[in-house]
């Protein structure tokens, strides 16, 4: 179970949520139909996404909708989040963004009204049981990662810093061990550094051990990494996130390699953990 401090959930979702408001705010009705590195979404569903999820938390009952060919659903979850996008295509991107303005808002009152012992309770999360800090900390990292698909479909970086990303980086950091050792596959004795650099810079050490990862502040003995990944911090999140796959990372030479490359290689393939 893992606690996570309110207060800076609370800072981070509302970070993010205002920056959505403020980026659909300018677009078009064309950028709100462009297609979106999410699969199968466009940034108009990638917002009616974030009303959906918010909504079901605010109690209210998943729409029947019929959601016809939808190849990139792949489970109960991801059907239920298809309805609520499906409802909301036939609507103007002026409606979509009013419903996300009043239903983030809501949530935010909710959310301002919680005790820290609220956010220690056990919840359900999409992760498995945890805490309802846990729960929210996930909220954040999923609408910041929309934001970036929003962000990358009508050619607009930013929010690459601040609240809201030193959290979602914070759930990412949670899981590397995992997925250094299982997913990625790392060999016994590995000492992986994964180095992220940019304005949301951090160093994360993960010593193996029998088919185990764990996040360590440095190695052991004070050894060096046996290898080494280097990215920026935003280019982590889309691997982790699925969005782009570590061939194409390293074709774009967005990821540099040291020491033991072939492991590393294998280890970078395993980052994508997200669907």
């Amino acid at each position: 179970m893992v606690n996570v401090n309110r207060d800076s959930v609370l800072a981070a979702l509302t970070a993010a949520w205002e920056a959505i408001a403020e980026l659909c705010a300018t677009l078009s009705d064309a950028e709100w139909a462009a297609s979106t590195d999410c699969p199968g979404w466009s940034v108009q569903d990638n917002v009616s996404h974030i009303n959906g999820m918010e909504r079901m938390l605010l109690g209210d009952p998943t729409p029947e909708v019929d959601i016809g060919e939808a190849p990139h659903v792949r489970n109960e979850i991801g059907r239920i989040n298809e309805m609520w996008i499906a409802e909301r295509r036939p609507w103007a991107p002026t409606r979509v963004l009013e419903e996300f303005r009043e239903v983030t808002a809501a949530r935010l009152e909710v959310l301002g009204a919680m005790t820290q012992a609220d956010f220690d309770a056990e919840s359900w999360t999409p992760a498995g049981t945890d805490t309802y800090g846990r729960f929210m900390r996930l909220r954040t990292l999923d609408s910041w990662v929309h934001e970036q698909d929003i962000r990358g479909a009508v050619d607009r970086p930013g929010h690459r810093e601040g609240p809201a990303v030193e959290v979602v980086l914070d759930e990412f950091a949670f899981a590397v061990a995992f997925a250094v050792a299982k997913l990625g596959r790392a060999p016994d004795g590995a000492r992986v550094l994964i180095d992220l650099t940019g304005p949301a810079a951090r160093a994360w050490r993960v010593q193996v051990a029998e088919r185990r990862g764990r996040l360590v502040d440095a190695f052991e003995g004070g050894a060096d990494p046996s290898m080494t990944i280097r990215t920026e911090a935003h280019t982590y999140t889309r691997l982790a996130g699925g969005r782009i796959t570590s061939s194409e990372a390293l074709a774009r030479g967005l990821v540099r390699l040291e020491g033991d490359t072939e492991a590393a290689e294998r280890i970078l393939a395993g980052l994508g953990y997200m669907p």
